[in-house]
């Protein structure tokens, strides 16, 4: 699983949707279960591909459309790692960072302290406070010498 990220159940996506007026569907359940459970990063096709394993009626319009109001409503995160397609995660966790295997396509979560720590003196010397930000880390794997 991910470096600190606590997995929800749909219950919060659920309502999220509810609140922006779209019904809670068979479909959309299947999508919310398989975003909350995932513990990766699948991008809109990838989801659409396990939701219609479980369901086949699913289109992938209503992926699409289920992630547009969720990201709008601050429920998931969405990604474009090194210009790939827009993939997406809860948004529900601990903050992580992400580490990008460059040959697979694997999303790594991280969390150093450490590197928290250096970001926030980096901008209290500049004279910033962060509100937010994001550290992508793009890598091969080292080959066994």
């Amino acid at each position: 699983m991910s470096a600190g990220r606590e997995q929800g159940g749909t219950g919060d996506l659920e309502a999220v949707l509810k609140e922006a007026g779209l019904r809670i569907t068979r479909q959309r359940r299947v999508i919310l279960a398989i975003l909350a459970g995932g513990g990766d990063h699948p991008d809109a096709l990838a989801l659409f591909r396990r939701a219609s394993r479980q369901d086949p009626s699913i289109s992938l319009s209503t992926v699409y459309r289920t992630m547009k109001v969720l990201e709008e409503r601050g429920a998931i995160q969405r990604h474009t790692f090194e210009g790939g397609p827009a993939r997406f995660e809860p948004a529900d966790g601990v903050h992580h960072d992400h580490l990008i295997d460059l040959e697979t396509g694997k999303v790594i979560e991280f969390r150093s302290e450490r590197i928290e720590r250096l970001q926030e003196e980096i901008a209290a010397e500049l004279g910033y406070e962060i509100v937010s930000h994001r550290l992508e880390l793009y890598g091969r794997r080292r080959g066994e010498d």
